[in-house]
């Protein structure tokens, strides 16, 4: 629940696929730098820049559920989810800010969404919509990157986590340990769902 004084809000979307360790680092490093009061983190259903997500919406939603539901900050967000068609972050944005009219949007985008940020969908309606912080990683300087629009902007500094959901994915598939990687409730979902198998075992 988002209690009714709360007046910045971050928005951190991402496929999750699985949610691991570094994203709830970030957001949590991001949540305390910003002054946030709580993290929506945004599950993209259908998104527009990734070709193939291997687990279905309903499942990463859950597996998001499980590994944020002990934070008081982080809270797993379904918008997009419960939303038809392509999941665009400025149509998610319009709908928080008339959900939460009182409060500052705050969207979290990592440097590498920063350097593509021309390519999403009006971006202008972005600015309008809320605060655009890069989440700098140790060595990472946004301001050496061209978006390819203008846009204002600020930077907030994460922790560096060599994590990456390609890699939990991959070390499921090789029957390799994703402990650790991932939070324990989110990998009890993965393991019963069988949800990253060895090739040769994928369902069709």
């Amino acid at each position: 629940m988002i209690p009714a004084r709360a007046h910045r809000l971050g928005v951190l979307g991402g496929t999750f696929d699985p949610p691991h360790v570094g994203h709830l680092i970030v957001a949590r490093d991001a949540a305390a730098g910003l002054g946030l009061d709580r993290v929506f983190l945004v599950l993209a259903a259908r998104p527009p820049h990734k070709r193939r997500v291997t687990a279905p919406p309903g499942l990463r939603l859950e597996m998001l559920e499980a590994a944020s539901a002990d934070d008081p900050v982080l809270v797993a967000s379904d918008i997009e989810v419960r939303r038809a068609g392509t999941s665009y972050t400025v149509d998610t944005l319009r709908e928080l800010s008339a959900r939460y009219p009182e409060a500052e949007l705050v969207l979290l985008i990592g440097v590498d969404q920063w350097r593509q940020l021309a390519d999403w969908k009006d971006p202008q309606g972005i600015a309008r919509l809320a605060t655009v912080a890069v989440m700098a990683r140790e060595g990472e300087d946004p301001a050496a990157v061209d978006p390819g629009v203008s846009v204002p902007s600020c930077v907030v500094p994460v922790t560096r986590i060599d994590v990456s959901a390609t890699d939990v994915r991959a070390r499921a598939r090789q029957g390799r340990s994703i402990r650790h990687l991932v939070p324990d409730a989110a990998r009890i979902i993965i393991e019963r769902e069988t949800l990253y198998p060895p090739p040769a075992v994928q369902h069709a």
